[in-house]
């Protein structure tokens, strides 16, 4: 369904109700809150940014939460950022996003399906376990386990080191040899490392696609000069369309993550079939958007207020 025909939906529709209210959570308003914000207000609702870390629970109120901005709950939420805390502080913030889903809110994306994304261990653990191609991947707490899996793999090529948390290349680390396993105090109590896969020398490239709701709605490849390719850390977005097979396993990665809109990293492997690096829950798209002839921040829009159910009951509004 295009942009047009979701605005001039006729009265009874999926979409057309009192003005969809939307919960937007971040913790700065950067641009991609700011095109998340104008697109939904194109579309005919009215978005709000919201922290997370301002919600809480009350259950003296009819649905046990505060959400500001909203006198009861919204039609539908959007998760951009968790935001930085205590392992309290983000257990909580997570608690308010499972509350909202027991509570019937639409979120994009839900609690199970971010922690799933956002810790890598487990991440791969669940596309192993749905036969998703992918690096082969080891975990461990101990420095003394890290060390062997290096005197072990190394012989066979460089693995990666990368945070259990983290996003847009920072803090991973090439590892070529046994002494360049960091300490347990910097690699933060966890050791995820990864099979380097790609070129020995540049360009180097990967391929990221944007699902939403079931489908590969952009794409783009990302070269680079360095072996993180990621456009933050400088590398270039180059447009591209993706092979069945990239667009089957971006699906599969997605699915096996539990998301509904997802930025899927994949990479070329030896025998230069497509393999899953990593499924982000929260993607950025502002170099995609530099591509795409579309407004990205418009699809993804329309496709969440696809998922508000019947109208909800009154009561909700701006506070």
């Amino acid at each position: 369904m295009t942009l047009e025909a979701l605005r001039a939906k006729p009265p009874g529709g999926a979409l057309v109700r009192k003005t969809p209210r939307v919960a937007v959570f971040t913790d700065k308003l950067d641009w991609h809150v700011e095109h998340t914000l104008a697109a939904f207000r194109a579309l005919g609702a009215t978005p709000v940014a919201v922290r997370l870390f301002a919600c809480r629970i009350d259950t003296t109120r009819p649905h046990g939460l505060a959400i500001p901005g909203f006198r009861g709950l919204p039609d539908l939420a959007i998760v951009r950022a968790i935001g930085d805390g205590s392992l309290e502080a983000i257990t909580m913030r997570l608690g308010v996003l499972h509350a909202l889903e027991a509570l019937g809110v639409p979120l994009v994306n839900g609690a199970r399906a971010i922690e799933r994304c956002t810790d890598k261990s487990m991440a791969s653990f669940l596309l192993a376990r749905a036969g998703v191609p992918a690096p082969e991947t080891f975990a461990t707490q101990s420095l003394a386990q890290a060390r062997a899996i290096a005197r072990r793999e190394l012989p066979k090529g460089p693995l990666v080191m990368k945070p259990l948390f983290g996003a847009q290349g920072w803090g991973v680390r090439l590892i070529e040899k046994e002494s360049d396993i960091p300490s347990t105090e910097e690699a933060r109590g966890v050791f995820y490392l990864q099979r380097f896969v790609g070129p020995s020398r540049p360009p180097y490239e990967d391929m990221r696609i944007l699902v939403s709701r079931g489908e590969a709605v952009a794409a783009m490849k990302r070269r680079s000069s360095h072996w993180i390719t990621n456009v933050r850390q400088g590398a270039r977005p180059v447009a591209a369309a993706p092979t069945k097979a990239e667009r089957d396993m971006a699906l599969a990665a997605s699915e096996a993550m539990g998301t509904v809109m997802a930025g899927v990293d994949l990479i070329a492997g030896a025998d230069g079939k497509p393999m899953a690096l990593e499924v982000n829950s929260m993607p950025g798209w502002s170099g995609l958007q530099r591509i795409a002839p579309f407004s990205i921040a418009e699809r993804l829009a329309a496709d969440a207020l696809a998922m508000i159910p019947s109208p909800r009951t009154a009561g909700r509004g701006l506070g």
